[in-house]
């Protein structure tokens, strides 16, 4: 049941995303371009997800113990902002800009068969496996020097 929960969800998400048209870089990359074809659809689109996701965790969290499908909820334990969550941001912000592509538009991308989407998403899943590596090594020099 989880899984088919989790495929229900993905693709609602990557139909709103289609629908709004934020598959397309150049729409996202013309909401950066404020001096030049600036395009605002963008901050409409997220400011409808806030609206939703605000109402929707304020509906689930004050009727729900758990999850309906988990035996808790599993939230982020820190709340503090470090140097890894800016830095982290700053980088996605950056490849954002660049690219027009979001982890979260570039999936429902892939059904249109652009190249650079395929490249895109190649890339992303390398820098993931890259960081978890950075990560693992540091974790492990921290550990070994206690």
């Amino acid at each position: 049941m989880k899984v088919i929960s989790a495929l229900f969800a993905g693709m609602l998400f990557g139909l709103g995303i289609a629908i709004s048209g934020m598959a397309n870089p150049a729409k996202v990359q013309n909401f950066f371009d404020i001096a030049g074809t600036w395009d605002p659809s963008l901050a409409f689109v997220m400011g409808g997800a806030l609206a939703v996701a605000a109402i929707g965790y304020r509906l689930i969290f004050s009727n729900l113990e758990a999850p309906l499908q988990a035996h808790e909820f599993n939230l982020p334990k820190l709340k503090s902002i470090d140097r890894q969550l800016v830095s982290g941001a700053a980088v996605f912000g950056i490849g954002w800009g660049i690219t027009g592509f979001c982890p979260g538009g570039a999936i429902p991308a892939l059904s249109l068969g652009h190249g650079d989407t395929y490249v895109f998403v190649a890339s992303m899943i390398a820098g993931m496996l890259i960081a978890r590596q950075l990560r693992a090594r540091a974790f492990a020099d921290a550990t070994a020097a206690i």
